[in-house]
This record gives C-alpha cells, structure tokens and sequence, in this order.
C-alpha cells in the first residue's frame, strides 16, 4: 500500500462532542506559551552517547542524574511546556535503575556503550515491568507484559536504562484509512515540536518528537511502511528501518510478518549505528531472524566513513517528486552535494511500478495484521483477547476510543480468511516477491550502490476530523514492501519544516548505508533544533 493510503484524510467523526472533553485536546494556554522560550535551556541538548558517556566517565554526571533531568524534562515540556504529548508512560523504575548501573560503573563494570543511557521505547512493544503495552488503544490498557520483547532484552542487557512508553498512531495507523497520524485513543495528540499545529508524522510519533525535543538522546520506533523513517524525516532526525530480519520482532504488536521491524531514531548517525548494533541479532521466537547468521554486525560505527560517497554511483528517480518548487529545489541542492562528496548521480525509473503494488501491499498487511493480531491477543494480559473483540470494544466505548475517526480497517481485517486464501498468496507474490525483483533490477543495470530521494514533503496540519492530508511526495513504499534496509538523515527545511533525504538498497546493505548517509549528514549539518512555534510565520 503507498504511505498515502495509511495517512488517508477524511472523517466527521466526534464533530458532535464537545471538544474540550475529547483525548489530546488540550491547547496551549498563554502561561504555557511564556514557558516555551525557555524550553530548549537545557544542558543536555543535543548530546550524544559518547557525549553522556563522556560525563558519566568523568564522574560529572551518573546515570542517575541524566535519567532525573530527562524526566524532569517529560514532565515540563512533554506534560505541561507545548504538551507535545510525545510520552505515553514514563518507567516508575527508571532511577532505581539508573542507581543500579552507577553502582556497577563504580565497581568497574560498564556492559558497553549504552551503560546508564536512558532509552524510549514505542508503545506497542512489550516490557515486562510496571508500565503498560497498548499500541496507543484503550482496549488494550491494563496490558502489561509478561516477558520482555527480545530487543527489549537485549537493551537492559547493554546497560540501557528503559525510561518509557513514546505514544504512537493508534494500532500503528493501522485503525483506519481517515487517521490522523500520532493520535492515540489513550495517548491523544502528539505534535511536531517544529510547529504545534503540525503533524508529526506516525506511527512512531512520539519516538521521533522525544528525539527531536532532547526529551531523550535515543529512542526505538517500529515501521510496516514509513513509520520509522516518515516521522524521523519530518521531525528533523535521524531514523533507520533495517532489513526485515536483521531486529527481532517477538514481544512486539504486530501488523505485518512481512513487512515489520524496529529500528533506530535519534539525532546522528553515529548514535543510531550504535543503537542498531544492540538492537540487531538473532531470535530464536522471530523465524525472520535465522537468516541474518554472518549479516548482523556487532559495532556499526565502523563503517562511518567521511568520505563514504566518493565514487558511489547513487540512483535517484527521473520524475520530479510531486509539484512543490521548495522540495525540488531542496532535492536539488542534495543531488549537488552528493556530487561534491564525489558520488555519481543516475536517473532512475521504478517508482511507478512499484506504486502500482499498492493494493496488493494492503492486502497483504490485512491479512497478516488479522493473523498476527490475534496470535499476540490469545497470550497478552489484555481484557481483549482477539481483534474481533478489540472491535466490540471500540463500539462499546465509542466516545473515548473512537471520537474522531472510526476502525473501517480493523473491521476489513477482521472479514478476511486465512493466510491460505489464494488472495493472500497472489498479492504476497505481487507486492513482496515483485518489488524486490524491481529494485534488484534497478540496482543491477545501474551498478547502484544505493538509491536516494526526498522521503517526505514538509509535516502537513493536524486534523483529526478530516484526518492527515500529505500531499505527494512519498518515498517510504520500495524499502517497506521489499523488506529492504531504508535510512533517512536531516536534508534541510521547507516552510520551515524539517524534511529528509532518504538513502535505501539490497538486503542487508546497514553498514553501506550507513556509511553513506553519516557522509552526507557531515557535509550537510541539516539538523535544526526545534523552537516550538505556536503557528506558521511565513
């Protein structure tokens, strides 16, 4: 399915409520307008891992004291400040945690790069603690987790201090074709920290606005198709979706065994390299992973190369993304300076065969959601125990779940067959197996080291009635419906919104990538921190 169709605007629904009473409504008052000038006095803006690193090992800061000051921060700024509605739940663990690495750092044992680095996870990924596991849905509150997800693990074994819940678009925007993204029933409205009114893109919302508002130094989304690195472009961040198969999935609310994975979003390259090599590996619960033997790498910064993109030869597409002067002229002035780091630019076409898999795309997603869903149910703490009831639910309390948009893709999942339906298998073969055989081709005839374009136009209006309306610049779909590794980095500002170039190739190709995306972020320095504006000043 192209990205548009999960970001599909349109619904009346809720228009009968009062507003004030309705989840994620709150305005910005004038006292909390007069805090946000002070919002980004914060002295650990910016900062990296080896940043933090750098001041626990001086003894200047503890884990302690960093996890203190970023809840602190949660509280006045993602709570009161803008109320950017980014953090679903914080850890009531997190400093008795962050206590607990401090003291094995003062015993001379640190477990490696993420020792005492607090980390926010999305909402719809399994921690077994005191906080909660909801995909952003009300028919899932109460859910708490009888076993970490398999990433999850690997985090608390790295010294990660996991420091909360991000709120998401409910169900992972996959609730309805009129959503507005980064709206959740229990969450309610995360917003662009660029511009208040915005949207900050799903469904891993709150992931890339935790991020981009120094709320946390890294933080972990999950992506079927954009919802990694469409909020990571239009938040002004760092976001990469690796290879289907490189991140375990288990412990993790599904909606597409095909298609699903999690990654990386934070503000560099170097720290998602190095939150990627914690995060990869192999599961034995994630039959995806048992092909990964010899392709996951312990340390991806060492393939962070300032000149990565000398002699590459990069594929961007012939037709002009979309209609807007801005953003052609912004993908210009990247094709020029991937000139300038010594790549060679080639004109490509693929984009339109691959737009043409999208109803098979969403055919697939429906029905593995609907299988997958129901499997994560049958097991999960939760008052629901299958989609059909996760439905009734949402009918029985429509005020609160559903003031808005309703469920018209849950309810078309849950009318499918199995995963033997003949429809299953033809569109799998179709969306999958064809949009490989396109980009392999592609990269093959061109000799292609990677292929490269704007990922999103700039962040559109939050509308919740009418739902998300993003125009048409889309470069999410090739890497999504191939399974295949996607990275976008900062490219630069259109009306004053942050927007992203994409870097994505074969299977497998994280660390070719990488290098070529930390190259171009050198060179460009596009990241720009967010003020908070109440409205557009063009």
């Amino acid at each position: 399915m192209n990205r548009r169709n999960f970001l599909k605007n349109g619904s009346l629904a809720g228009l009968s409520l009062s507003i004030a009473t309705l989840p994620g409504c709150t305005d910005v008052t004038n006292d909390e307008s007069r805090k946000i000038a002070t919002t980004n006095e914060f002295d650990l803006n910016e900062i990296t891992i080896d940043g933090l690193q750098e001041k626990m090992a001086s003894g200047e800061l503890k884990s302690f004291s960093i996890t203190q000051k970023y809840l602190s921060r949660i509280e006045a700024l993602d709570k009161n400040g803008p109320v950017l509605r980014s953090v679903i739940e914080v850890n009531p663990d997190a400093l008795t945690i962050a206590s607990q690495l401090d003291e094995e750092r003062k015993n001379g044992k640190i477990r490696g790069p993420l020792h005492g680095i607090p980390v926010l996870i999305k909402d719809n990924i399994d921690t077994a603690d005191k906080m909660q596991t909801t995909a952003g849905s009300l028919a899932l509150e109460g859910n708490i987790a009888s076993k970490d997800a398999f990433l999850v693990k690997k985090l608390r074994d790295a010294g990660a201090v996991i420091l909360g819940k991000t709120n998401l678009s409910e169900w992972a925007n996959f609730r309805s074709s009129k959503s507005c993204s980064g709206w959740s029933s229990r969450g309610g409205q995360t917003k662009s920290p660029y511009l208040l009114s915005h949207n900050p893109c799903g469904s891993s919302s709150g992931s890339g606005v935790a991020i981009a508002a120094n709320l946390c130094a890294i933080a972990v989304g999950t992506e079927t198709d954009g919802s990694i690195v469409c909020p990571s472009a239009v938040n002004g961040i760092v976001g990469i979706k690796p290879t289907v198969g490189l991140v375990s999935r288990s412990g993790i609310i599904p909606i597409s065994h095909t298609q699903d994975t999690a990654g990386p979003m934070c503000r560099t390259v170097r720290d998602a390299a190095i939150l990627l090599g914690i995060l990869a590996g192999r599961d034995d619960e994630d039959e995806a992973t048992h092909d990964n033997q010899g392709k996951v790498h312990a340390d991806y910064t060492t393939f962070l190369q300032a000149n990565a993109l000398q002699g590459k030869r990069i594929g961007i597409e012939k037709k002009l993304p979309g209609e807007n002067q801005f953003i052609h002229s912004l993908l210009q002035k990247c094709r020029d300076l991937l000139q300038q780091r010594g790549a060679t630019i080639i004109e490509i076409e693929y984009l339109d065969k691959i737009s043409q898999m999208g109803d098979h795309e969403f055919a697939v997603l429906k029905f593995e959601f609907r299988h997958g869903v129901n499997k994560y149910l049958s097991t999960a703490n939760a008052r629901v125990r299958s989609l059909k009831e996760v439905i009734d639910f949402n009918k029985a309390n429509e005020d609160k779940a559903m003031p808005y948009f309703k469920q018209d893709t849950l309810e078309a999942c849950e009318k499918l067959g199995g995963l033997d339906s003949p429809e299953y298998k033809e569109s799998l073969a179709k969306s999958n197996t064809g949009s490989r055989k396109i980009i392999d081709e592609v990269m093959k005839d061109n000799r292609l080291d990677a292929i490269c374009g704007i990922t999103m136009g700039p962040s559109c209006s939050i509308d919740r009635w009418y739902g998300d309306r993003w125009g048409d610049v889309f470069l999410t779909m090739p890497a999504a419906v191939s399974g295949y590794p996607h990275i976008t980095v900062p490219a630069g500002l259109v009306y004053g919104l942050p927007v992203g170039l994409s870097f994505f190739g074969g299977p497998y190709t994280e660390p070719q990538l990488i290098a070529m995306s930390y190259d171009f972020e050198q060179a460009a320095k596009s990241r720009i921190l967010p003020q908070f504006h109440q409205q557009f000043e063009g």
